[in-house]
């Protein structure tokens, strides 16, 4: 008798579950209803982070960070939000009083108000946050036109590198934006109205491209070398956007005075792209 083994095809679990969601509303960072904003992330142990590599209070802090970076991306503002905590069973009071000060001190540096959520006991700790925004103009991923050009904020690279630091148990910065992202509320708010779509770079800019991509059925004319490692760092939480070039001299003015740094990479084409790089969570 033979026996024959059959390679299992790998496919992406995440995109495949979501593509089971069939309504209007699905294919941003954020739902539009109304004039609200509504997110969701996750940020669990072993997946996003390690215990080892960072305080409880910066945990807490980065959960509501990358949240709250979806909505800057859609150009909105974020109101409130609703908790979702599995708290390890060996906790005491002393690491329940620094997880909720690392929540505490973010949301009240951009004005958000915690409402609710829930609690559980496990054995891993596990994040989940809804922000709820206002937006009047929210910008989504699916309003690129060729010709256009795309840019991103601040620099890329460093936060793959702080990762590969500590899986190797290196210490890593304590200003790393692996432990703290950046976020680019000014520039967005400033410049928003002469942005046509963004999305914030959270699996690496070579994975938002090809949303982007598949988004607006384009590809991209590359005038700028990108090496690997700006394409692939994911967890930067920059913001990557397009833009009409005859607003060109009004984006630079706009990055030079809110001190954003941005790089002009590439020009909308007709097309579609798509990367070679693998994801890069834990």
């Amino acid at each position: 008798m033979e026996v024959v083994f059959l390679r299992a095809k790998v496919f992406n679990k995440e995109s495949f579950f979501i593509s089971q969601i069939e309504n209007k509303h699905i294919g941003d960072d954020g739902v539009i209803i109304g004039d609200n904003v509504y997110s969701k992330d996750l940020f669990c142990e072993g997946i996003h982070f390690k215990r080892s590599w960072m305080s409880l209070r910066d945990i807490a802090s980065k959960s509501m960070l990358v949240n709250i970076s979806d909505a800057i991306a859609m150009n909105a503002t974020p109101k409130y939000a609703l908790l979702g905590l599995k708290i390890p069973k060996n906790f005491n009071k002393n690491d329940l009083e620094e997880l909720w000060a690392g929540f505490s001190t973010t949301s009240q540096k951009y004005s958000i108000e915690i409402i609710g959520g829930d609690t559980i006991v496990g054995n891993t700790l596990d994040i989940s946050i809804t922000i709820i925004s206002t937006s009047k103009s929210p910008i989504y991923r699916d309003n690129i036109k060729q010709g256009q050009l795309l840019a991103y904020t601040g620099t890329l690279g460093s936060v793959q590198k702080d990762l590969k630091r500590l899986f190797q148990n290196k210490e890593i910065s304590k200003t790393s934006k692996f432990i703290t992202p950046i976020l680019r509320q000014e520039f967005m708010q400033k410049a928003s109205k002469y942005i046509s779509s963004c999305m914030d770079i959270s699996d690496g800019l070579c994975h938002e491209l090809q949303r982007l991509s598949k988004a607006n059925k384009i590809s991209y004319k590359f005038i700028k070398n990108l090496n690997n490692n700006t394409l692939s760092s994911g967890e930067e939480y920059e913001l990557v956007f397009s833009f009409d070039k005859k607003y060109l001299k009004i984006i630079k003015n706009i990055s030079k005075k809110t001190k954003t740094p941005i790089t002009i990479f590439a020009k909308a084409k007709r097309g579609s792209y798509k990367h070679k790089f693998k994801n890069h969570h834990i």
